[in-house]
């Protein structure tokens, strides 16, 4: 069927205008970051008096600690931070309304799946991972940080609506098959969800750092949130990620024996992808059977992650083999 160009450029618009409020909405969360950290310091003096009160025989509660005081001008800082907090937030979901519009009208233009090619793939993946941070930034006190989390998501739109981007077009006939709706599905979604461990992990080993020398990182090891909330944020989205990741490996399996006649044959992307899944796997069994749950388990997150990107853009775009579809130029 013939690409309707009119949706196309529809699609396109949004994917810049989504583009641009994801760089408004970060400066929003930097200035959040910057300017709200003196009421998260004070919160984090509070709960440190209250466990030395515990300590010491005290009840165990926090109600009871009278909070450090705070002047009138740090509240009004304070409140500012939390109200431009609220409107990055805002303008976070309303571009993700337009991502996602954008991947709608780009597939109703192409009659198929959106993530044929790296630009739609890349499109589909950074949605996948605002969507999982707003979720996130709902269950834990960790909107702050989204500034941290939109910048890979900006860098990553940028580079693929610029150096991979793709008129809208049919895929190449290796790739028409309904495994592209299954297994790519499953790759773009977990991918998008691994973005977020992957960071959460960088801000726990930071936290960390800042708790055994607060000397080096006071300016911002301070400013982050509990080490305890980082590690759960990373262990939950990546308990979420892992089957997801693995039935897409598994369906890949699959479409390689009906397209090629094997299940597996060490092509670079099968190899790298087995490679971030054995990580995963460690970092979980760890989690699971060793009780990691500090830094190593972080620095096992990281590598994951890093495998994770590694494959998205060198073995996509620099290596050769069976499953290079990258579709750039």
């Amino acid at each position: 069927m013939p690409v309707n160009e009119t949706l196309s450029q529809y699609s396109d618009w949004s994917y810049t205008t989504a583009t641009a409020i994801y760089v408004l909405a970060l400066v929003f969360f930097l200035i959040e970051q910057s300017f709200g950290a003196k009421g998260r310091q004070a919160a984090q003096r509070t709960r440190e008096r209250a466990r030395e009160l515990v300590g010491a025989g005290g009840p165990d509660t926090t109600e009871s600690v009278t909070p450090p005081v705070e002047n009138a001008s740090a509240r009004a800082a304070r409140g500012r931070a939390e109200r431009v907090g609220r409107m990055g937030a805002a303008l976070t979901i309303l571009g993700a309304v337009l991502h996602l519009a954008a991947l709608v009208l780009r597939g109703l233009a192409t009659h198929r799946v959106p993530w044929g090619n790296m630009y739609e793939y890349i499109m589909a993946v950074t949605f996948i991972a605002v969507v999982t941070w707003l979720v996130v930034i709902r269950k834990f006190p960790a909107r702050h940080l989204s500034g941290f989390l939109l910048l890979p998501v900006v860098i990553l739109m940028f580079v693929g609506g610029t150096m991979l981007y793709t008129v809208a077009a049919p895929v190449q006939p290796a790739l028409q098959s309904y495994w592209l709706t299954i297994h790519v599905s499953a790759a773009a979604v977990s991918s998008g969800v691994f973005l977020v461990p992957g960071v959460a992990s960088i801000f726990y080993l930071l936290r960390t750092a800042h708790e055994r020398d607060p000397k080096r990182f006071a300016r911002f090891g301070a400013r982050l949130p509990s080490s305890e909330v980082l590690d759960r944020i990373a262990y939950r989205t990546t308990v979420f990620a892992f089957p997801l990741f693995t039935f897409g490996v598994l369906c890949g399996a699959v479409w390689a024996e009906a397209a090629w006649g094997r299940f597996w044959g060490w092509d670079p992307k099968e190899t790298t992808a087995f490679i971030a899944w054995v990580v995963y796997a460690a970092y979980l069994h760890s989690r699971a059977t060793a009780g990691w749950r500090g830094t190593r388990a972080a620095v096992i997150n990281v590598v994951g992650f890093a495998v994770t990107v590694f494959n998205l853009f060198f073995v996509n775009l620099v290596t050769t083999g069976l499953h290079s579809y990258a579709g750039v130029g």
